[in-house]
């Protein structure tokens, strides 16, 4: 799909990827607000095309007392509040064929989880809303099978379908991510690397997901050099105090080093 049906996206002509990137989960508006405009000011400076990413609620938790979200609207709200205040597109994740409406009124792309994307009446719903949706692959998913999920958005009516990898399961704690599903994954649809999730740590003792954040630029090049056409980055001012995925996420004074690196790895894969 073309990147400039995509309201308020910026330096879409740049031949750079194009980046989503924000904290796990929306904690309040005043860290909302810190993260986006941050985020906004690096990639203004280095032309990369950003949507604004948090998670109005946070349905896959290991524990039941584990931080959900701070109420459905208020979170929507805010995001809204961001893509407004900045003028920056959005994106959050939906879990229930009914999360599909509502959230389609507060950002401009539904992601589907990766756990969820086999579910029919999901995709078909995010894909009525006319919205941006972005397929994450099921951990247990070949890169290969994702050409159906894009095909169930394709048969709703819609040609805005995006893949993103975010590593498949190896063993029962850890994740890998197969660059060879890249260029398949791209005969289907833009695809994503989400570099973050890939690293996690999944099925701890604890019950809370353990992470590699010191392999995040080690992944984030492969994708690069892999010719990618975007990166998903979870990022966080004090990822240890973080709600949701602390463990993996990159912290935000790390973030324009990274993507400085990634735009020249980019610059030399293109020739430009």
């Amino acid at each position: 799909m073309n990147l400039n049906e995509i309201p308020k996206l910026k330096h879409t002509d740049s031949d750079n990827f194009f980046l989503l990137a924000g904290p796990c989960a929306i904690e309040g508006e005043d860290m909302a607000m810190r993260i986006a405009e941050r985020i906004l000011e690096i990639t203004n400076k280095l032309e990369i095309p950003l949507i604004f990413k948090g998670s109005f609620r946070k349905a896959n938790r290991s524990r039941i007392d584990s931080f959900t979200g701070i109420g459905d609207e208020k979170a929507l709200e805010i995001l809204k509040k961001v893509s407004a205040h900045f003028d920056v597109p959005t994106v959050t994740d939906i879990h229930e064929s009914s999360d599909a409406a509502l959230a389609a009124q507060y950002v401009d792309v539904l992601q589907i989880p990766a756990f969820l994307v086999r579910q029919t009446d999901l995709v078909v719903a995010a894909a009525k809303t006319g919205k941006v949706v972005n397929l994450k692959k099921g951990q247990f998913m070949s890169p290969e099978a994702m050409q159906h999920a894009v095909q169930k958005v394709k048969d709703s009516g819609s040609n805005k379908a995006w893949i993103t990898d975010r590593g498949t399961m190896f063993g029962y704690q850890d994740m890998i991510v197969d660059f060879r599903g890249i260029p398949t994954m791209r005969q289907f649809a833009p695809t994503v690397l989400d570099i973050t999730h890939s690293l996690q740590q999944p099925n701890q003792s604890s019950g809370v997901t353990g992470g590699r954040p010191e392999m995040i630029e080690t992944i984030a090049r492969a994708g690069v050099v892999n010719n990618v056409d975007g990166l998903f980055i979870e990022t966080h001012f004090n990822p240890a105090n973080a709600k949701s995925d602390g463990a993996n996420m990159l912290h935000l004074d790390h973030l324009e080093g990274l993507l400085r690196n990634l735009v020249a790895i980019r610059k030399t894969v293109k020739g430009l």
